[in-house]
């Protein structure tokens, strides 16, 4: 799809003088919390937001969200290395979102993997600045090349969620410059980022909302950014200093510190109606590119490709890295009789992390499923989730709860006064949770029925979503009782991480009836609230279900373990506390290779975790949160498909090895006083061997690096061509890395360029590479300079896999 043309900026003019001051205020803050105000007078259509990094949702939140493509998670995106990868997977989103009425995808997410604690470790694209500027370039192109717009955030310094609505960042200008800021630069000027977010925390003692110099002075003047400066969803918490500051939209609406406060502030002439003008201005240029202004050409019909599904299944299989194989891998089909599938991902697969990006797929393809399809029906699979490390339960299913007045799958919810008259009550699909739900004048509680159709006798769970006092009651026992309240009054901890509480109680197989009295907490300063119900089946003992999946991996000709985190453990507003697997995963995995070594265990998870028993399986895969294929995926890798992937983010042999272990802000500052040395380059600079090192990943055939000719200098820029051959016995995919190394001053090598190649059994093939002369310069005394001095390229598998290396030669 063709490049949009630029904006005709005299026709802009001309609408944006049919506007009146009014519109034009009302415009700059959302009509409500994903849409922005129609203004007929301008032509201007509304304009429609939505999240997100693993596809647009759409312009809901919460239960009712309509099912929508669910692709690989951003981690596993980078960990492609290679831009046309990212740019086919921005070009399905696109089109995906166009034909949802999308016109503005809130993506991608280019903060840096500072600490592998960060909560949104797994929406963020790698811990090196030039991978993940690389990623967001084809990205965006991709995405913008279907008229809609991408938003390149969180800008800047939100690399971490603990308090990140108030803490403030304290980063030296090279830091910021060499490390945090290029995504974003090349974001702007290179892929033309059409909208840019602000973060909510503050850069060395400015809120990002309000920060002139970063706002207005880097991004649009410097850089040139023609487009929409957008906050962070109720980042924005002040009227002139925002406003000054060069935001330009306050999302969400319509409620908010502009507004009427703004309009006032013109007229008074605190603000210039020419700053309004130029907010204006830029939305208005928004809409022309996304085909949102009457008397236009839209962006034209745009239909999803019917191979959509395949390809997100080739990017799930691009983006998972195999980290150790001892020859198992892969398997062959013809030989086995009987497979175990063990752990608690092969059961509660997880295809995706928590928070905002969350998206409601139109199906998941299970790891069961998966093997299933590639091993067909002549092969036995025995399932056993073995431990159950998951803090929530699953949402009740269609299938298990009806509505005991319609019958209709689902929950029957009353809102009811404080002696208990009947206020109003609805239906209430089964789904993760209720939200919002209104809590109008006189309603002190809530109330969910439902009937539960229990399949076995024994011990069964129910929990409750939310906040509040909950009371449980099943007929002819003892009501049950638990208190969950809220600590502060960010709306967001409730609708990202709401608490839960399980409940246990006996019942015999059949029906029967129960019902949940919520009486929500009040001390909030919002008039809303969420609930949600949960359910497990009766199940054994932790170790009786240990025992069981041990003896099934002992009968087993081959074993697929899985294991990993979800998205109640890796998720928005919350960041991690331990790297270590939750729960009793490492035993399993301990225990399963001791009784049977053909074991294949495939981590499903987000961001790394400590693995102290990687050297006991055959073979280690890293799945990441794979999408909704991802069941696929992983089976076709297992069976012969070439893992592609390479580790974008260093994986810690101990916990204290991390070189940012700490998230946690003191006395509301969080100081970056590791400047530049996060991931490969602090384990470097320390001497410190991680278990997996950045770019480490393997390929189901070996290689040999043959040569290597630079040419160039520190000035004009290096042409890097990489001869290799493919030595194996079969076709594969292999990621060459250069790294820049000073050899006078002690510093760490940086990553400077990286090329994909593929290539047959026996054949050669030169990886071309291309370091513009901007990677080769460094910050200094408020500018960038040329380095000098000897260094040297070292090109290889990893930061860690040096193969050959080369002088670089000196500036002319």
């Amino acid at each position: 799809m063709p490049r949009r043309q630029p904006a005709d900026e005299a026709d802009l003019t001309r609408r944006l003088e049919a506007m009146s001051l009014k519109e034009k205020v009302t415009l700059l803050t959302g009509g409500d919390a994903w849409t922005l105000t129609p203004v007929a007078a301008a032509g201007l259509a509304s304009l429609a937001l939505s999240d997100g990094p693993v596809g647009p949702r759409g312009t809901s939140f919460g239960g009712d969200t309509p099912p929508a493509l669910l692709f690989p998670s951003p981690s596993s995106l980078a960990a492609a290395w290679d831009e046309e990868t990212a740019y086919e997977t921005g070009r399905l989103m696109g089109l995906k979102a166009r034909n949802m009425g999308i016109h503005v995808l809130l993506a991608p997410t280019v903060n840096l993997h500072r600490s592998p604690l960060g909560g949104r470790h797994f929406e963020c694209y790698s811990e090196d600045p030039l991978l993940t500027a690389r990623t967001t370039v084809g990205f965006i192109k991709g995405v913008q090349s279907t008229g809609v717009a991408a938003t390149v955030k969180h800008f800047v310094g939100n690399d971490s969620e603990t308090a990140r609505m108030t803490y403030d960042a304290r980063i030296d200008a090279r830091t910021l410059r060499e490390t945090y800021l290029p995504p974003f630069e090349a974001a702007v000027r290179e892929a033309g980022a059409w909208v840019a977010m602000a973060a909510y925390n503050a850069v060395n003692g400015t809120t990002m909302t309000e920060n002139r110099e970063l706002l207005t002075g880097l991004l649009k003047e410097e850089w040139g950014f023609d487009g929409v400066v957008v906050s962070d969803w109720q980042a924005a918490r002040s009227t002139d200093a925002s406003a000054l500051a060069g935001l330009d939209l306050v999302m969400p609406g319509p409620e908010g510190p502009w507004g009427d406060a703004l309009l006032t502030s013109v007229e008074q002439g605190r603000v210039p109606e020419s700053v309004i003008n130029d907010k204006v201005r830029r939305i208005l240029r928004l809409a022309a590119r996304v085909g949102a202004l009457d008397g236009m050409d839209g962006p034209g019909a745009a239909l999803q490709p019917e191979d959509t599904h395949a390809r997100m299944r080739e990017l799930a299989v691009r983006g998972s890295v195999l980290l150790r194989n001892d020859g198992l891998l892969p398997l062959n089909p013809d030989t086995l009789r009987k497979v175990a599938l063990i752990g608690p991902n092969a059961i509660r697969f997880a295809p995706q992390g928590g928070g905002s990006a969350h998206v409601t797929p139109e199906h998941v393809v299970t790891p069961l499923a998966g093997l299933r399809h590639v091993l067909g029906e002549d092969v036995e699979i025995t399932v056993h989730q073995g431990v159950f490390p998951h803090s929530k339960l699953l949402p009740l299913d269609a299938a298990t709860a009806t509505d005991p007045v319609t019958g209709a799958p689902g929950v029957r919810l009353e809102y009811r006064a404080a002696d208990g008259t009947l206020l109003s009550e609805e239906h209430q699909d089964p789904a993760a949770y209720w939200f919002p739900l209104n809590l109008g004048e006189g309603v002190e509680e809530l109330v969910a029925r439902t009937r539960l159709t229990l399949q076995d006798s024994g011990t069964h769970r129910l929990s409750v979503l939310g906040t509040g006092h909950h009371t449980l009651h099943v007929p002819g026992q003892a009501p049950q009782t638990h208190d969950e309240l809220q600590e502060g009054d960010d709306i967001a901890s409730l609708l990202l991480n709401p608490p839960s509480h399980t409940f246990v109680f006996p019942a015999d197989r059949g029906e029967t009836e129960v019902l949940v009295r919520v009486r929500p907490q009040r001390n909030l300063p919002y008039p809303i609230t969420l609930l949600g119900l949960g359910y497990d089946v009766p199940r054994g003992s932790d170790e009786g279900e240990l025992d069981a999946a041990v003896a099934a991996a002992a009968e087993a000709d081959v074993v697929v373990l899985m294991v990993g985190s979800d998205a109640d453990t890796e998720a928005e507003n919350v960041d991690r506390t331990t790297l270590a697997l939750r729960g009793r995963q490492d035993e399993l995995v301990e225990r399963v290779c001791a009784a049977n070594p053909r074991t294949a265990v495939v981590v499903n998870a987000g961001s790394p975790f400590l693995l102290p028993w990687a050297d006991r399986p055959a073979a280690l895969l890293w799945s990441w949160f794979p999408g909704q294929e991802g069941g696929d995926a992983i089976a076709d890798i297992l069976t012969g498909a070439e893992p592609g992937g390479r580790l974008p983010t260093t994986f810690p042999a101990a916990e204290g090895d991390a070189p940012v272990l700490s998230t946690h802000p003191v006395d509301g500052r969080l100081d970056y006083t590791e400047g530049g040395l996060i991931g490969y380059r602090a384990y470097q600079a320390s001497d410190t061997a991680p278990l997996f090192p950045f770019g480490h990943g393997l390929s189901y055939t070996t290689w040999e690096y043959q040569d290597c000719v630079v040419t160039g200098d520190l000035t004009r820029g290096l042409a890097v061509e990489v001869t290799i051959r493919n030595t194996g016995g079969r076709a594969g995919r292999e990621v060459v890395q250069a790294y820049l190394e000073p050899l006078d001053d002690g510093e760490p090598r940086r990553l400077v360029g990286f090329a994909s190649v593929e290539a047959g059994p026996s054949e050669a093939v030169v990886a071309t590479l291309t370091v513009e002369p901007e990677r080769l310069t460094t910050w200094s005394d408020g500018g960038w300079v040329a380095r000098s001095g000897p260094h040297r390229l070292q090109v290889g598998r990893s930061a860690a896999d040096v193969r050959l290396t080369a002088a670089v030669p000196r500036s002319s």
